[in-house]
């Protein structure tokens, strides 16, 4: 492909999938970096890193930059960020929707009592769930978190049994109902196709 490079900002808990989607699709041109997705735990550091980022992709040459998140907590802020710098975001309010496909998760009626793990929460269930909300140290407080919930909805990007054992798991500890849904990289390609 000949198109020009863009910089892709991204949130690390997407590298993988974003990496996967260039490849099939032959994206030769996108550049991607990627910010902590420990961030998800602190939204308000999202923004101005997405900020400090666009401004060293200019200082590096990029004319095209695109971001490779969703509003993603940041109550606004990403999206004031990205209008003010003149770049584009993946559309959506968080990676489970865009991996749903964005029209597909709006349409689901048993979001709110759902808890939601992607490839890359399944495989860090421990370091992004466990351990941040103390249940390591503190077992009682998982249902005073997860007391309202009534199932962990897997939305897998790829078929992997290993993954869908820790996704059980997961459910498992939580006490919730397990369900899996296949949902492949949802509106991830689109975006990335036309960043």
């Amino acid at each position: 492909m000949n198109a020009s490079p863009v910089r892709v900002i991204g949130c690390g808990a997407l590298a993988r999938e974003i990496l996967d989607v260039c490849r099939v699709n032959r994206l030769d041109h996108v550049d991607l970096i990627c910010l902590p997705a420990i961030w998800h735990n602190r939204p308000e550091l999202i923004a101005p890193g997405v900020r400090k980022s666009i401004a060293e992709a200019r200082e590096a040459g990029f004319e095209r930059i695109f971001v490779a998140y969703a509003e993603c907590g940041t109550q606004g802020e990403l999206d004031k960020v990205c209008l003010e710098e003149g770049v584009g975001r993946i559309e959506g309010p968080h990676c489970f929707s865009f991996f749903a496909g964005n029209d597909a998760f709006a349409a689901m009626e048993d979001d709110i009592t759902s808890f939601f793990l992607t490839d890359f929460l399944a495989r860090q269930f421990e370091a992004f769930v466990v351990e941040p909300l103390g249940l390591d140290r503190h077992p009682e407080l998982r249902d005073m978190y997860f007391g309202n919930y009534r199932k962990l909805v897997y939305l897998s990007q790829n078929e992997d049994t290993d993954l869908q054992g820790r996704a059980r798991q997961a459910a498992d500890f939580l006490g919730l109902t397990y369900e899996y849904r296949l949902t492949g990289y949802g509106d991830l390609t689109k975006a990335l196709q036309s960043a």
